[in-house]
């Protein structure tokens, strides 16, 4: 059995990413979804209080060797238990979900296209591109309604670490991207020529699996 071909979705945060996932999903059916802020390192010594004291959005926060390890694993047509991550409580949960194998691997995250051996693997290279003061928006909305944190809280992140990272890695990764996406799932001619090419690959793996 063949592996899967893998699509990688960057941006920033709050720039449309998993609304891209969803959109595509409507269209695509035979993918399995995995974000990359699963793969988070445990920080359970922050709170809302001291939210800055771990840098969420700097790529030493991410454990990239297990997820580069699980990208090949599902290159080689394996499945991986993926693990959970608790946003509340800024931990690994100890709890796995298994991906099984499928033809085409959606992996979405605001850091995937800054590292070189994420990027050797996929097969696509998307980049979600939206102006900041949408996405920081978004965020607030976001991080209030399911992270339990204040707007004070939010904007103090967001000023510490989050543009600050994004500037530094998320921004200049854009210039790696086989696609770009501006204004995200608004985007509806960019995201027909995605999911076309998608289908494309989806009509090559047919011919294998």
């Amino acid at each position: 059995m063949e592996g899967a071909k893998i699509i990688g979705i960057a941006g920033g945060s709050g720039s449309g990413k998993t609304t891209i996932v969803r959109k595509i999903s409507e269209l695509v059916k035979d993918f399995v979804f995995v974000p990359q802020d699963n793969y988070y390192r445990s920080a359970e010594y922050v709170d809302n209080e001291n939210i800055t004291a771990f840098n969420f959005d700097h790529p030493d926060a991410l454990d990239t060797p297990l997820l580069v390890a699980h990208l090949r694993e599902r290159k080689a047509g394996r499945a991986v238990e993926v693990p959970v991550y608790d946003f509340v409580h800024h931990r690994r949960t100890g709890e796995t979900v298994r991906v099984e194998p499928r033809p085409v691997v959606l992996v979405e995250g605001i850091l995937l296209l800054a590292e070189p051996a994420i990027r050797s693997l996929l097969e696509l290279k998307i980049f979600v591109d939206t102006d900041a003061d949408v996405r920081l928006v978004r965020r607030l909305r976001r991080d209030m309604a399911e992270r339990g944190r204040s707007v004070g809280d939010v904007l103090r992140q967001y000023e510490a670490t989050v543009r600050p990272m994004h500037l530094e890695f998320v921004e200049p990764s854009k210039r790696y991207a086989d696609v770009i996406i501006p204004e995200g799932g608004l985007n509806t001619v960019a995201l027909d020529m995605v999911t076309a090419r998608i289908e494309s690959l989806l009509h090559e793996e047919d011919a294998q699996w």
